[in-house]
């Protein structure tokens, strides 16, 4: 069998894991990836950063299971901070500022050096399909060829993938293809009355293929975003901003980074805030945004307003915050998050210059919104493959989700699931990445989507510090995980339950902690308890008591009591382990047996070829939605929006009658 080829469109976010995962998996196969500027690979043409509140988790998850932007951003960060610490565990974001050339260029070297990877400058016009010989196509009765023999062409009609063809007619072969365009597909950038055809950052866009995939039978959606002003550092008056400096301890994105080695002096931002005249000058100026004044047309991100909408949909407000940060260590150019604009240029003028500290401010990019097709997401399986064309895959903005992170993570499922023509899938109680793909295919979306740790079912079990324990075992099990990772990963697993077993073995007298006790307003105790009903407190932490004779934790514990040799950046993550699972104890065996109930519901398997019209019973609303999306599992049944418990259970019936118990539940 000839090595298979996989071609990966656009050069983000997505793009870079897609072809990572592609080419790591499958040593054999031949992975082209174009990119429309060789010069805009892995681009941060947004914010600077990586991470964020629930953002952090998904770069964790793509680390966890084998991916690369967790050790880009501990390459490239300028500035580290754990956001949420003032909450629980559940919902700490690890966030950190990038020198976004050192990224690019980072993450450039690790692709030019995978030895199965090519790198192609140029423009995907077209893809091309064939009718597949497989099995599956067989057994519909399709007629064709496959230029591969696997087992593409789980649709109806039939189709694989053949060849991709670029503007220049250059044709590709190829048996999988990963469309990750980013804001890049038919893009137009607008500010004022003025608008550019081009991408983010002035940047050529991609053109022909929106047709392409219309032709396909995808339905597109017009999709908005925007950016704010870069300005430069000399005009900045920072004496009148607060600053925000990076955490004293760095905690790493990457299970594998040791901490001890990415130290380094940290730049820091700062804070600032609009005032009452940079509202009045926005209200005056509405009509000439081209956000306000009919130019723009397309659905704009909720969570991530523009300084416009801000003003007139919290109109109440009298300030909203204003960040400035920096581009990186080798230029002056600042970004100012929470002004992202689509007025014209003289008025952004004006509006920042009503910021504190902003009141000289020169600006060397001005702020613009974006414009950008994207496609229904609803017509991909879960494993993000298109469910009428096999071996065409979907990752990133192309699916109406927002951010980098998010990207990232739908590129990673893409090209696991195209170099092992297998569905690689993550449910939702399995990580925040199954959340996200779950959600952008299920229910779809009618706006930019973002992650947020409130879209989560079992927050407390999909934490970021737990994404290794949780998602390594199945980046081993895809090939992603080389086995001298995964040996380490076992070897933390089993010292985390052995840590454990010691807490709950270890008897402290009030000798011993009650004056700890005291300095923590936590209750003395009057005979000697095991450490781990003392941890349980709220107020109390494992670290309280490190001081203690003859204890084996700490910041870098020793190994004692059998207690495998590990290093002790490792050895941390251990006892912060042990001290979650015993503190969360009872609240985590709620969420497990919750998550396991969902889980039984996700093996409640429905038949691929049911036909929803004769289904008596079931209301009109969801035969047709149920026809359209064609869940595969009575889970995802379950979360298609307008269908009820109802509509659940005459569709349980149904199934049961026409093909059995076993069939119900996937045995």
């Amino acid at each position: 069998m000839r090595a298979k080829k996989i071609v990966v469109i656009g050069g983000g976010h997505a793009g870079c894991e897609a072809a990572l995962a592609a080419a790591r998996i499958d040593r054999t196969a031949q992975v082209t990836l174009f990119a429309l500027s060789l010069d805009s690979i892995a681009l941060m043409p947004c914010n600077p950063c990586i991470g964020g509140s629930a953002k952090g988790h998904l770069v964790r998850e793509v680390d966890a299971l084998g991916g690369q932007m967790g050790k880009a951003i501990d390459f490239a960060f300028i500035q580290s901070r754990m956001l949420n610490t003032a909450k629980g565990p559940a919902v700490y974001s690890l966030r950190a500022q990038a020198d976004k050339k050192n990224y690019m260029t980072y993450m450039k070297q690790v692709l030019e050096n995978e030895p199965n990877i090519s790198l192609r400058e140029g423009e995907v016009a077209e893809i091309l399909t064939t009718k597949s010989h497989s099995a599956s196509a067989k057994k519909l009765g399709v007629e064709g060829t496959c230029p591969l023999a696997g087992d593409w062409g789980q649709s109806p009609q039939g189709l694989i993938i053949s060849a991709v063809k670029t503007t220049a007619d250059e044709l590709y072969e190829c048996d999988a293809v990963i469309v990750c365009t980013g804001t890049y597909l038919n893009a137009r950038c607008l500010y004022g009355e003025t608008i550019t055809h081009t991408g983010p950052s002035g940047l050529k866009n991609s053109k022909a293929l929106s047709d392409s995939l219309k032709k396909l039978g995808f339905n597109l959606q017009r999709f908005k975003t925007g950016t704010p002003a870069r300005i430069h550092r000399r005009s900045i008056d920072f004496s009148k901003m607060a600053v925000q400096d990076g955490d004293e301890k760095i905690v790493p994105f990457s299970f594998e980074t040791d901490p001890a080695k990415i130290e380094r002096a940290q730049v820091p931002c700062h804070l600032t805030y609009t005032t009452p005249a940079t509202h009045d000058l926005i209200r005056e100026s509405l009509h000439r945004s081209a956000m306000y004044s009919g130019l723009i047309d397309a659905t704009g991100t909720r969570y991530c307003p523009s300084i416009e909408d801000k003003i007139v949909r919290f109109a109440d407000k009298e300030r909203h915050p204003v960040f400035v940060e920096p581009e990186g260590l080798n230029t002056q150019e600042m970004y100012v998050q929470g002004m992202s604009s689509a007025l014209p240029a003289d008025v952004q003028v004006q509006v920042y210059r009503s910021v504190p500290g902003l009141e000289n401010c020169e600006i060397m990019r001005v702020a613009y919104a974006i414009e950008y097709d994207c496609i229904d997401a609803t017509q991909l399986t879960l494993n993000l493959e298109a469910k009428h064309i096999g071996g065409l895959f979907f990752a990133g903005q192309i699916n109406g989700s927002s951010g980098y992170e998010e990207a990232a993570a739908q590129g990673l499922v893409a090209g696991i699931s195209a170099a092992t023509n297998s569905a690689f899938e993550l449910g939702r109680a399995d990580g925040y990445i199954g959340v996200l793909i779950d959600d952008l295919v299920t229910k779809g979306t009618r706006e930019p989507y973002r992650m947020m740790t409130s879209r989560a079912e079992y927050r407390l079990l999909l934490r970021q510090d737990n994404a290794d324990l949780r998602l390594t075992p199945k980046g081993f099990a895809a090939g992603l995980i080389p086995p001298a990772r995964n040996e380490i990963f076992q070897q933390k697993a089993a010292a985390i339950q052995e840590a454990i077993s010691i807490l709950q073995k270890t008897t402290v007298t009030p000798d011993e902690v009650n004056e700890i006790l005291s300095a923590k307003n936590s209750t003395p105790i009057k005979s000697g308890v095991k450490l781990s009903e003392l941890i349980k407190r709220p107020e109390i932490g494992l670290r309280d008591f490190e001081q203690l004779k003859g204890r084996p934790w700490g910041v870098a514990p020793n190994p004692t009591r059998g207690l495998r040799p590990l290093d002790p950046y490792i050895w941390e993550t251990v006892w912060e382990q042990a001290e979650i699972q015993i503190k969360y104890e009872g609240y985590i065996k709620i969420q497990l047996e919750q998550a396991e109930a969902f889980r039984k519901m996700e093996n409640k398997l429905l038949p691929t070829d049911i036909d929803y019209a004769e289904v008596h019973g079931l209301r009109l609303e969801a035969r047709q939605k149920l026809a359209a999306l064609r869940p595969v599992n009575f889970g995802q049944a379950s979360r298609v929006t307008g269908i009820s418990p109802a509509d659940l259970s005459v569709l349980m019936v149904y199934v049961k009658q026409k093909n059995g118990d076993t069939a119900v539940f996937g045995v």
